[in-house]
This record gives C-alpha cells, sequence and structure tokens, in this order.
C-alpha cells in the first residue's frame, strides 16, 4: 500500500500560522461583522469585493470549523508540497480556492445567500492531489475503527457534496465550494503536467553525433546530443533545478523521489566537468 512522507513543510507551515492569526483577530480586533462582510466571499457583493474570490478562504466561522480545515491541510499538505514544491503548492492552494469561489458563484441559487467563508476549497484541492500522488494511502477517520484508503475518502466527500448542494441542504455551507475546489485543482494539475509534456516533446534543433564501434565502423544509429530528453531545453532544466533546490528546502534532501536524485547528481557532474 502506497505511503506518502510526512514532513511539515515550509508552505504548509505559513498556512497554518497566517489562517490561524486571522481567526485569533475575528476573535479579538475585529469582532464586528465588518470583516466577515468586506473579506468573506458572497456573489452578490462581487463586484464591490472582487478579493474576496480568495480572501474568503482565510477567515472561519467558528473553532471548530478553522480545527477541521486546518487538520487536513496538517495531513495532507507537506507531502504534497514535498511533491510539487513551494511555489507550484501555493498556486494549487489559491488556485483551488478561485474554484470554490467560482462554482458557488455559478450555483447562487443553490448556495443560498450570505457570506462563503473557509479554506475548505482550498483544503480539498490539497486533498485531491495527494489522492492523486498516493491512492492507496491509509488514513485514520474517525470515528472508523480502521483505516481507508485516500482515493475513497475523497469519492465519498465529492459525492457527499455533490449530493448536498444539488438538494440545497443545510443552507450556509458551501457544498458547491467543495466541489469547486477539487475540480480547480484537477484542472490546474492536470494542466501543467500536459504543459511540461508538450514543452518536453516540443521538436528542437539539435545536433547529433554518430556512434562509432571500436571497429571504427560506423552504427546507423544516430544520438540526439544536447540536455537530457526528460529535461528538453537549458531553460527547463534551469526551472527543473529550481524546483529540487525549492523541494530540498522545504523538506531535506529525504524529500527527493529517486528520480530527482539521479538528477541532481547528474547536474552535479555535469558542473564539475564546465568548471
Amino acid at each position: 500500500m502506497d505511503r506518502a512522507p510526512f514532513f511539515v513543510t515550509r508552505w504548509v507551515r505559513r498556512l497554518l500560522v497566517v489562517t490561524g492569526g486571522v481567526y485569533l483577530l475575528q476573535l479579538t480586533v475585529f469582532t464586528s461583522p465588518w470583516l466577515l462582510e468586506t473579506f468573506g466571499f458572497a456573489p452578490d457583493l462581487l463586484a464591490r469585493h472582487p478579493w474576496s474570490l480568495l480572501t474568503y478562504a482565510f477567515l472561519h466561522g467558528s473553532f471548530l470549523h478553522l480545527l477541521f480545515n486546518m487538520l487536513g491541510l496538517f495531513m495532507f499538505g507537506p507531502p504534497v508540497e514535498g511533491r510539487l514544491g513551494g511555489t507550484r503548492f501555493v498556486r494549487l492552494y489559491l488556485v483551488a480556492a478561485l474554484g470554490g469561489a467560482a462554482l458557488s458563484l455559478a450555483f447562487a441559487a443553490l448556495s443560498g445567500p450570505g457570506i462563503i467563508i473557509g479554506a475548505s476549497a482550498a483544503v480539498f484541492g490539497v486533498m485531491l492531489a495527494f489522492v492523486l500522488e498516493w491512492p492507496n494511502a491509509p488514513v485514520l477517520v474517525f470515528p472508523l475503527p480502521v483505516p481507508i484508503r485516500a482515493k475513497w475518502l475523497v469519492v465519498f466527500i465529492a459525492v457527499m457534496s455533490l449530493l448536498a448542494g444539488l438538494a440545497g441542504a443545510e443552507r450556509g455551507v458551501a457544498h458547491l465550494a467543495h466541489l469547486g475546489g477539487f475540480a480547480a485543482a484537477l484542472l490546474y494539475l492536470r494542466g501543467t503536467s500536459l504543459l511540461r509534456f508538450a514543452r518536453r516533446h516540443a521538436p528542437q534543433g539539435r545536433a547529433s553525433a554518430v556512434l562509432v564501434h571500436q571497429s571504427g565502423a560506423a552504427e546507423g544509429r544516430v544520438l540526439p546530443f544536447g540536455p537530457p530528453r526528460r529535461h528538453g531545453t537549458a531553460a527547463e532544466t534551469l526551472a527543473e533545478v529550481d524546483r529540487v533546490l525549492d523541494k530540498i528546502s522545504a523538506g531535506g534532501l529525504s524529500s527527493l523521489t529517486p528520480d530527482e536524485r539521479r538528477f541532481l547528481d547528474e547536474m552535479s557532474r555535469r558542473f564539475k566537468q564546465d568548471n
């Protein structure tokens, strides 16, 4: 069964601190409705408060609301950030939050009146990324006595959110925002993967080298001469180096996959040869 590596990463830690800090401000400084009305997401007020498409994800209605969302981020966020790197992880989190607001806006009649707040859509996007990488990882869910596979947990949440959202149950609970987080995260992850694939396999002008046997006879096989096939152009190679170094900064060398270790070793050898 798949097991995801766990370590508290830089951006997960920052999101936990910022979101918890905002909730403390809600309890102590901004006790009036002004903060929620200004930074919470209300479809009918979007033209006046466009920033609320993102800021709603940092507000919460109760301690339990905050606790469950941050627990999800704490559980699923570190492995995902370790795999994606800090920059892509933050983009994923914000895109999922945007997706939650967008779907709530599209189905405002089903969402019901009121202000939408909470990091659920963003956290559910992170959960989806986790499942795409480690679908069979065991997850303990209270009050179940045994762990279940992560993929079945996400399927259950998605189905229940869809049914509750279409039924208009529990007015004030943004079930469709949860689905928006899932959908936006999936589009983002698949879109970036397709873009990387296209860049790596785009036709490029390359010099060629002919493989010659020890006998001196040339073999009719032409080998590409240039950057590794996996990383494409020099710019993409540098981008991959930056991503790997960012991952090391966030989670240490132990967070690297075998392919990433081999890539880093290859780049190190090239640097030594060139210098």
